[in-house]
C-alpha cells in the first residue's frame, strides 16, 4: 500500500466503543438537540484505537485511528467517494503539465489557509515531498524504541525522515515555485502511473504545517520566515538544518492527550480539536474561522475509544454512541441487527487478510536452512501454502456475515474489481485452493524435508485471527508440519524482525493506484517483512511504476502475482467485510473501500 511500516496494524484493527468512566462534552444519551449545522448538533462515534499523532506519514502516525481525525481536520487536493471516483479537494487543483518529462503542477486555492491564518502553500507540500521521498536521509534507519517508533536524533549530521513513498522518490530535483508560493511544479525522473495520488491526497493532505516545523526546529517565530527557512534547507540540502527539521517532523506532532501547545493543533480543515482525554475520547468542533468551502452538518463530533466490539454494540443500543465500525463477526452483526432503530450496512472493506512467509531468518522457508538450496526451500513454502484452508476459513468465518463471500485470489485486485477475474485466471492461484493435504505431502516428500517447524505469528486477542490460526494449524499438521503458536498482541512491532516464519494480518488500501503495493514485494522495501527478493519482480515493478495503459497494467500485475505465488511468497485469504452500524438519528452515512472508509463524506453527516 502506499503507506509504510505499521499502517497494516492500524488498517486491520477493529473499531469499537463503550461508555467510559469519564464522560466527554456531548456525552450521555446521544439524543442531541439539533440537526444540520445547529450549534448544538452532536455526534458520538465509537472506535477501537486511540489517536496518537497528527502526522499520518510517519511509522507511528500511519494508522487509521489517526487518519480519520486528520481527514476531518485538514483539507486536501483530492479524495475518493463511495464509488472510488476521485473528487477534487478544497486545497486546489492538480494537473499534469508535461508527459515527457512528467511534470505535475499543484495550484493552491486563494483561501487555502491554516487555522492560525498562515497560507497553505509551497512550503507545506515541498516539506511533504522531501520527508516521504527518503532522498534527503543520510541514514537508512535510526534507533527505535520497543514499539518501533523513531528515537530522537541527537547527531546534527544525521537526517532521517521516518517515511518512504516510492513515487516521491522519483522526484529528485527541487520543484519550480511561483513567486507567491501558490503554484508548485514537480518533475519526475521517470514516468509514474499514480502521480495524481502522490502528494496532497486524502487523509494525509499536505501533511503537518511547514511553518510550525520551521518554528520548532529552527527557532523561526515568523511564519513566513519559518516556511522560507524550511524551503532553503531542502533546496540547499543543508544537513545541519534538515536534521532538526526531520526530528520535529518525526516526533513533535505525536501526543496521546490534549497538548499544551496549541501550535500542534494547527489545521486547514473545518474541524478543530477541542478536547482529548488519553485512551478515552477525542472531541472535534466545527471551526468558526475555517475559510474553505466545506460546511459541516454536525457541530461536534466525539470519538470514544474501547476495544470490545460487543460492548460497542451495547453502547449503540444504550444510545451512548451513534456510529461504530467494529470488527465484523457474526455475533456482532446479529446483536446489532436485533436493535430497533439501527441500520447495519455490510459491505467489502478496505482490508484483505493474507499469510506471508519469511525468507531470511534461517527458518523452514529460508534457503539458508538447506545449504542455500533455493528449490528445496520453495517446495517447502509451496507445501505450506497448499495447506491453508482458505475456502474453509471463508465458509466458517466470513460467509455468516456476507452471503456472497468468497476467497480473495489476487494480491492486487479486490474481488469484483475490473480485471480481477482475468488476473485470477492466469496468476496461478488455482494451484493453492486450500487444504490440499495430499498435494502438500507430495511437495514435502519431493523436497526431502520432514516435519518442518513453523512459528506462526498473529494477533493473540483477535478472536477472528485466533480462529483462523486454529484452522490453519489443524490442516498444516495433517500434512506433516509442526506449527508453533506465536500469538502476540504486539505482533505489529515484530513484523520483519525474523522471529517468526509465517504471519497472518491484513493490508488496508489507501488508494486504487497500481503502485500501491510496490513496497510489499520490492527487494528491501519497508513493507517487505519476509525478506523476499527477486530481480525479475523488481524489474516488473519498475515497469508498472511507469505504465499508464490499464490493459498493460493488468498484464504486468498478472505476471507479478504469478511470480509471487509460484515462489511461495504468501496467499491472500479474503476481503474483510465491513460493518457500519448507526442509529436512525444519523443521516448520510456512506462507506468506501479505501481509507478513511465511512468518514469519507463527514461534511454530509446530519443528526436529528
Amino acid at each position: 500500500m502506499k503507506k509504510r511500516y505499521l499502517g497494516i496494524g492500524a488498517g486491520i484493527a477493529a473499531a469499537a466503543m463503550v461508555l467510559s468512566a469519564c464522560t466527554p462534552p456531548g456525552g450521555g444519551d446521544g439524543d442531541g438537540d439539533g440537526g444540520g449545522g445547529d450549534e448544538n448538533s452532536i455526534l458520538n462515534i465509537g472506535w477501537n484505537e486511540p489517536f496518537r499523532s497528527m502526522n499520518t506519514m510517519t511509522t507511528n502516525g500511519n494508522a487509521v485511528a489517526n487518519s480519520i481525525v486528520t481527514y476531518m481536520m485538514n483539507d486536501n487536493f483530492g479524495y475518493y467517494d463511495d464509488a472510488l471516483e476521485v473528487q477534487e479537494g478544497n486545497l486546489g487543483t492538480i494537473e499534469q503539465v508535461s508527459e515527457d518529462p512528467l511534470q505535475v503542477k499543484y495550484t493552491f486555492a486563494d483561501d487555502a489557509a491554516w487555522s492560525d491564518g498562515t497560507p497553505v502553500d509551497a512550503a507545506d507540500i515541498v516539506l511533504q515531498w522531501a520527508a516521504q521521498s527518503s532522498n534527503f536521509n543520510t541514514e537508512e534507519d535510526v534507533e527505535r524504541d520497543d514499539e518501533g517508533t523513531v528515537e530522537e536524533i541527537e547527531d546534527e549530521s544525521t537526517v532521517f525522515f521516518d517515511a518512504s513513498v516510492i513515487g516521491s522518490q522519483l522526484i529528485e530535483d527541487f520543484p519550480e515555485i511561483s513567486e507567491d508560493g501558490k503554484e508548485v511544479t514537480f518533475e519526475y525522473s521517470k514516468p509514474f502511473a499514480d502521480w495524481q495520488y502522490e502528494l496532497g491526497f486524502g487523509a494525509d493532505g499536505v501533511g503537518v504545517p511547514a511553518h510550525i516545523v520551521g518554528k520548532r526546529a529552527l527557532d523561526e517565530d515568523d511564519p513566513e520566515a519559518a516556511k522560507q527557512a524550511v524551503l532553503d534547507a531542502i533546496e540547499d540540502e543543508d544537513t545541519e538544518a534538515l536534521s532538526p527539521i526531520s526530528n520535529s517532523w518525526n516526533k513533535d506532532f505525536d501526543f496521546t492527550s490534549m497538548p499544551d501547545e496549541d501550535e500542534l493543533l494547527v489545521h486547514s480543515g473545518p474541524y478543530k480539536m477541542v478536547d482529548f482525554a488519553e485512551g478515552q475520547y477525542l472531541t472535534l468542533e466545527a471551526d468558526e474561522n475555517y475559510s474553505g468551502p466545506h460546511e459541516v452538518g454536525v457541530n461536534q463530533v466525539t470519538i470514544r475509544y474501547n476495544e470490545d466490539p460487543m460492548a460497542a454494540v451495547q453502547a449503540v443500543e444504550n444510545g451512548e454512541v451513534d456510529m461504530i465500525q467494529p470488527q465484523a463477526t457474526a455475533d456482532v452483526k446479529s446483536a446489532a441487527e436485533a436493535i430497533d432503530g439501527v441500520t447495519v450496512d455490510t459491505e467489502d472493506g478496505a482490508t484483505y487478510e493474507h499469510v506471508d512467509l519469511t525468507y531470511d531468518n534461517n527458518g523452514p522457508f529460508d534457503p539458508a536452512s538447506y545449504d542455500g538450496d533455493e528449490e528445496k526451500a520453495k517446495l517447502v513454502r509451496q507445501a505450506f501454502l497448499k495447506t491453508l484452508p482458505r475456502e474453509q476459513i471463508v465458509e466458517t468465518i466470513i460467509a455468516p456475515l456476507k452471503d456472497d463471500a468468497s476467497t480473495r485470489d489476487s494480491l492486487y485486485r479486490v474481488p469484483g474489481a475490473p480485471g480481477y477475474d482475468e488476473i485470477v485466471a492466469n496468476n496461478g492461484s488455482d494451484e493453492f485452493p486450500g487444504a490440499d493435504i495430499d498435494g502438500a505431502k507430495e511437495l514435502l516428500e519431493e523436497a526431502g524435508v520432514e516435519a518442518p517447524e513453523v512459528r506462526f505469528l498473529y494477533g493473540a486477542s483477535n478472536q477472528r485471527r485466533a480462529q483462523q490460526f486454529t484452522l490453519i494449524k489443524e490442516q498444516a499438521e495433517q500434512a506433516g508440519f509442526k506449527i508453533i503458536e506465536d500469538g502476540d498482541d504486539n505482533w505489529g512491532t515484530r513484523l520483519g524482525d525474523g522471529t517468526y516464519d509465517a504471519s497472518l494480518f491484513g493490508w488496508q488500501s489507501t488508494s486504487t493506484g497500481v503502485t500501491d503495493s510496490d513496497a510489499n514485494w520490492r527487494t528491501g522495501a519497508q513493507n517487505n517483512y519476509g525478506g523476499f527478493s527477486d530481480d525479475d519482480v523488481n524489474s516488473m515493478l519498475d515497469d508498472l511504476l511507469a505504465e499508464t495503459d490499464e490493459a498493460a497494467q493488468d498484464e504486468l500485475v498478472t505476471d507479478i502475482e504469478s511470480a509471487l505465488i509460484e515462489d511461495g511468497f504468501g496467499m491472500p485469504i479474503f476481503q474483510h467485510p465491513e460493518l457500519a452500524i448507526y442509529r436512525d438519528r444519523v443521516q448520510n452515512v456512506s462507506n468506501t473501500t479505501v481509507s478513511p472508509t465511512m468518514f469519507w463524506n463527514y461534511w454530509e453527516w446530519q443528526v436529528s
